[in-house]
């Protein structure tokens, strides 16, 4: 009489499956990597569990019983659901073979995705990306919500509990309306800040906090431009329409110089800038797979733009 209480072992079911399908124990062990006293051993454990026998034995073939063939496709779709699960969990451990979100500020975005997006599908096409582009304090939260996997942003990441694998450095260029006097000039002082009405993204963006620290290291009290951009795409336009000048990242200027008239100039060294950099929870333990992921992207973009790959241990 069976054992209302008994739940079959995988063990079992699989041995099952193999002998129904291989219609043949000599076949079917090696198949499970087992040995045939072991097959015969869970198939009967099997079969005394549940007190309905699956599998006709003789000396030459093997048949299942009428319940066995009832039994089989239920006990093929258990071993085949849990190949899937193993598999998926397989999957989930390495970050870099699965689903990642990963979040970008405004000021990165436009201007590496295009190749980010087309380089990581090539290297790690088992890696499917979903993009978030936000405010750095915004992606810093959802990091520690659990709502992103990792995201790009400039650093340092002041967060607890966050990690940050730096990736590149590049210059601030300084934008022009289109025939000022500073446009192509390659040594230009930070201290001319002072007498140049300069435009800021709003409040939020780290480049407007970036751009006064500029001003900061260089003694100066910019003349704030009357106009606030919410894009830097926005605070282009706006310096190319005479407003008022701003600075862009290295990366920024093949997208913005080639939609608008824009006058640039360079800043004499040390030049000022920004490092870019991958972070992630430091609970993730997924240190190796981000920074691996961090070594691509910064591959990826170093052969497009002008930037300083960077060579360093994670910090956070």
């Amino acid at each position: 009489m069976p054992d209302k209480n008994y739940q079959p072992t995988i063990a079992g079911l699989r041995a099952f499956v193999a002998v129904a399908e291989k219609r043949h124990f000599s076949s079917a062990a090696p198949a499970l990597g087992v040995s045939q006293s072991t097959l015969s051993q869970a198939l009967a454990a099997l079969e005394n569990g549940l007190g309905t026998q699956l599998i006709e034995r003789s000396t030459r073939r093997v048949f299942l019983t009428p319940e066995g063939a009832q039994l089989l496709p239920h006990a093929q779709s258990v071993v085949h659901a849990m190949d899937a699960f193993t598999a998926a969990a397989a999957g989930t451990a390495d970050p870099l073979q699965a689903s990642l979100r990963l979040g970008l500020i405004p000021t990165v975005a436009p201007y590496v995705l295009p190749t980010v997006l087309a380089g990581v599908a090539e290297q790690l096409p088992d890696l499917t990306l979903r993009v978030i582009e936000d405010q750095t304090e915004r992606l810093l939260a959802a990091l520690r919500e659990g709502a992103l996997d990792a995201a790009l942003i400039a650093l340092p990441a002041d967060a607890a509990g966050i990690t940050a694998i730096p990736i590149y450095d590049e210059d601030f260029v300084l934008a022009l309306p289109p025939g000022h006097p500073l446009s192509g000039r390659r040594r230009v002082p930070t201290t001319a800040l002072a007498q140049l009405p300069l435009l800021l993204l709003d409040e939020g963006h780290c480049l407007r906090d970036q751009a006064l620290d500029v001003c900061r290291m260089a003694g100066v009290r910019p003349e704030l431009a009357n106009t606030r951009a919410a894009s830097l795409s926005t605070a282009v336009q706006c310096a190319t329409g005479g407003l008022g000048v701003t600075l862009i990242p290295r990366t920024a200027v093949p997208v913005e110089a080639a939609r608008s008239r824009l006058g640039l100039a360079e800043f004499a060294m040390p030049r000022p800038g920004r490092r870019i950099g991958l972070v992630f929870r430091a609970s993730s333990r997924r240190h190796e797979s981000y920074r691996r992921l961090a070594g691509i992207i910064g591959g990826l973009i170093g052969a497009e733009h002008r930037v300083r790959l960077v060579k360093g241990e994670p910090t956070g």
